[in-house]
């Protein structure tokens, strides 16, 4: 029997190389766009793109120019860099020019018997240890790939639009496929920003099954509401109602598409609403400037939408088409839900979810149903992954979309993961990792602080209350590694301290920007670092106010990280090593009262030069001499969570997230 793949797609190697040269077919819509997500992950990499028009390769290679400008005059590239993504970059009309490709991956127009002919064409030029993928959105490999010599090389990679941008991209794990191709392509996309999402070879996959039938039901509606009507009341749900969205993509003959596709598979109940022939744009408002709708109305038009939402859904986990998790994470990142669909069935509850199926049902006869108790279609971990090695547990964070940052719901995924398996005899200990290659943990989210402003008490509650997980770490007895794989910021740089050793990659880096929003870090960091290593208080100092950064190397010079590691695999083998090396040997924090050189700032200033408030470098100057001047690490760390209380009442504070919310640079001149 096979095994089963990593829940992390970087913790299985892959034996193939990175590609040299990729040839995407298509110069339309998407495939210069996956382009440019090929050439700004690999610069160096060579990238044809082939069209039987040149006039359409002349167009993608100037978007492709006004991309790469674009990112340089918003600061995203510099200008060398930019010309590297562009250089190497070629279109032909001619299939010869794929001969040397080591990957091509297909972007025609949805035609099956257009993108058969393209494969033989394509599979009569290339080597045979080349990959072969498609990018359709509906079209399953089985259909795709059966006539091919050599079928096990190729399957369908799912991108979104915008390609270069939305990191998901499906990738579809048909039987035919070669194992050693799905672990390579789930490798490569998330070792070059992707969001790689398994999925079963069914037409429409995962993702465009609710995206489809989403916006085939809101057609389905019209008959009683207009378009904009219809648009504003899924604006509760989503960032840009249906009929916005097929108006930006030109997407009515797709849903025409895709939904005959599927009612010729599974049933006349996925047959298309006849009104998206004959249509080819929605009067409809822009997001956020909803229409007047009735309740009434409203409420109709609600219930149908939910229904056809949760009916999709448990359609896909009832036929194993993809994960629960997956189904959740990929709806909010790759098709702008607010919440993904087992989010929303947890807050409606069983009994109201059960009610709006009920009557979806009467009023949609055939759609699929629940085939199992509601409760039951909830993913254990939601925000986490969980693989093991070596007798060691790894949790990976994540929240791509948020650069793993920490939430109570993370927070208490991973508390309870710890908790499940460290009185285990088989599990010596835990390492924590955050997912992708970007970030280790971006902190917390900031959306809960607005309503924490003025309140000295709550906030202080909350740090309190975002301390479970690390006070709960400050008393055990396995080891508990942290990884870090990027950058580790404010609570995430916590939580690493916290952790009783630290591997970093070269690469990765620490800072503690919550001066720069008017606040201060209140779960630890103004107490631990100077207990655990106290000659490098200097360090901890410019960290907490003045926001400056610390690199691996350097934090390894001091001790904060034990181990450094040139890539992600040498530093899970690190990890893995240090729980073992720990196992039975961790020692407590310090509990007494520690000496710490005043925290002295001749200037409220970052360590670039950016204005600071004074006032708040004062409440951390003080929490620091408190802290440790306390008699034991819980009353030290209650000083912080003070701090942090006082923190919230001040103008800083208010100005500092207000800015951060709106995106502009704080003005802590007027606040002190």
């Amino acid at each position: 029997m096979t095994a089963p793949l990593p829940a992390n797609p970087l913790l299985e190697p892959s034996a193939r190389p990175l590609p040299r040269h990729v040839g995407v077919i298509g110069a339309g819509a998407i495939g210069p766009d996956i382009a440019y997500y090929l050439k700004t992950a690999l610069p160096a990499l060579s990238v044809t793109l082939i069209d039987i028009r040149q006039a359409a390769i002349d167009a993608a290679l100037a978007r492709l120019r006004e991309y790469a400008d674009k990112a340089v005059t918003r600061g995203k590239l510099k200008p060398e860099a930019a010309e590297e993504v562009l250089a190497n970059l070629h279109g032909s009309t001619d299939y010869d020019a794929l001969a040397t490709c080591d990957w091509v991956i297909e972007a025609a127009t949805e035609n099956l018997a257009l993108k058969h002919r393209i494969f033989a064409d394509t599979e009569a030029r290339i080597g045979d240890d080349a990959v072969l993928t498609s990018n359709t959105s509906s079209l399953p490999a089985a259909r795709l790939f059966s006539n091919l010599r050599r079928p096990e090389r190729a399957t369908v990679t799912h991108f979104f639009a915008p390609a270069w941008r939305n990191p998901v991209v499906e990738v579809i794990d048909w039987p035919r496929a070669d194992r050693a191709l799905i672990v390579w392509l789930r490798h490569f996309f998330c070792a070059t920003g992707k969001l790689p999402l398994i999925t079963r070879d069914v037409p429409c996959f995962m993702l465009d099954r609710v995206f489809d039938n989403w916006c085939n039901e809101a057609a389905l509606l019209l008959d009683g509401a207009s378009a904009a009507e219809i648009d504003s009341v899924a604006q509760e749900f989503v960032h840009a109602g249906p009929f916005f969205v097929l108006n930006l993509a030109h997407g009515n003959p797709i849903i025409v598409e895709t939904n005959t596709l599927q009612a010729d598979a599974e049933g006349e109940h996925y047959r298309p609403a006849p009104i998206l022939r004959s249509v080819e744009r929605w009067v409809t408002p822009a997001p956020k400037q909803p229409a007047d709708v009735t309740p009434e109305k409203r409420a109709c038009i609600r219930e149908r939408l939910l229904g056809v939402l949760l009916s999709q859904s448990v359609d896909i986990l009832d036929r194993g088409i993809g994960e629960a998790a997956d189904l959740d994470l990929g709806c909010r990142v790759a098709l702008g839900f607010k919440q993904g669909p087992l989010e929303l069935m947890r807050e409606l509850g069983d009994a109201q979810s059960s009610r709006m199926l009920a009557r979806f049902a009467q009023e949609r006869p055939g759609m699929p149903m629940p085939q199992r108790a509601l409760g039951t279609y909830q993913p254990s971990a939601s925000d986490l992954l969980v693989d093991a090695i070596d007798s060691v547990k790894i949790i990976t964070l994540r929240r791509p979309e948020a650069l793993n940052a920490l939430h109570d719901q993370m927070t208490d995924q991973i508390l309870g993961v710890i908790r499940r398996h460290e009185d285990d005899p088989a599990v010596t200990g835990f390492v924590i990792v955050g997912y992708g290659t970007k970030a280790f943990c971006a902190g917390a989210d900031i959306g809960r602080f607005p309503s924490l402003l003025g309140n000295a008490s709550a906030a202080a509650q909350y740090a309190r209350d975002c301390s479970r997980l690390l006070v709960h770490l400050d008393a055990m007895r396995k080891p508990v590694i942290a990884a870090l794989n990027g950058m580790a910021l404010g609570g995430g740089f916590e939580l690493a301290l916290r952790c009783h050793a630290r591997v970093a990659q070269r690469s990765a880096w620490m800072q503690l920007p919550e001066v720069t929003l008017g606040i201060l870090p209140g779960i630890g960091a103004m107490v631990v670092p100077y207990r655990r290593w106290p000659n490098a208080a200097p360090v901890f100092h410019a960290m907490l106010a003045r926001a400056a950064r610390l690199s691996a190397r350097s934090a390894s010079a001091i001790g904060v990280v034990d181990d450094l590691a040139d890539d992600f695999d040498a530093l899970i083998r690190l990890a893995v090593a240090r729980v073992h090396a720990l196992a039975g040997r961790l020692e407590p924090m310090a509990q007494g009262r520690v000496v710490v050189p005043p925290l002295d700032v001749a200037e409220a200033r970052t360590a670039d030069g950016r204005m600071l408030s004074a006032s708040i470098i004062g409440l951390i100057a003080a929490a620091v001499r408190d802290a440790a001047a306390a008699p034991t690490l819980a009353a030290a760390l209650e000083v912080g969570y003070r701090a942090f209380g006082a923190a919230a009442c001040t103008a800083a504070a208010r100005e500092g997230i207000a800015a951060f919310l709106e995106h502009r640079e704080p003005d802590f001149g007027p606040t002190g």
